[in-house]
């Protein structure tokens, strides 16, 4: 955009084409992804080890079903975020990249929102096991309201305050 009102050029956003748009949005959005697929891998790594302790027979029948929703929840986000990779092989080449990084994106963000229930009930087990106090729900509610405010929250508030309308 240009305002030749003022006598100033300010131009906004870049002067690129749709394959170099999608390009510089597919870099970018498996950088994110990297980090995302890091922290869910080990995430998802250490849980399905815990099985296999002698600890996991003692668990109460609540605790074993949080762990049983946790593990499914960590192998659909690790899923979820290893499908933008996937989705890259299958249509390389064929001319669709804008589209490709659209979903991708969108599986991104169901990856991260299974990665914050992911980390929400694996947290309230391993506190429940930890402690039985009644402070466990109170203490992982605002942990996943920290995590709503730095994930969610802030970025679109930075969205909405920033973008052009």
């Amino acid at each position: 955009m240009t305002d030749t009102s003022a006598g100033v050029d300010r131009r906004r956003g870049r002067d690129e084409t749709e394959e170099e748009r999608a390009d510089r949005k597919w870099g970018e959005l498996i950088q994110e992804v990297r980090v995302a697929q890091t922290g869910v891998q080990i995430l998802f790594g250490f849980l399905l080890t815990v099985v296999f302790t002698p600890r996991y027979a003692q668990l109460a029948d609540i605790d074993q079903v949080i762990y049983i929703v946790t593990v499914v929840l960590g192998a659909c986000a690790t899923g979820a975020l290893i499908g933008p990779v996937s989705l890259h092989r299958l249509v390389s080449g064929r001319q669709v990249k804008p589209q490709a990084v659209t979903w991708a994106s969108r599986m991104t963000f169901v990856g991260l929102v299974l990665l914050l229930a992911t980390m929400t009930s694996s947290l309230l087990l391993i506190l429940r096991v930890a402690t039985h106090d009644g402070f466990v729900p109170y203490l992982v509610s605002a942990v996943v309201l920290w995590y709503l405010l730095f994930w969610f929250g802030v970025p679109m508030w930075t969205r909405h305050r920033y973008s052009s309308r």
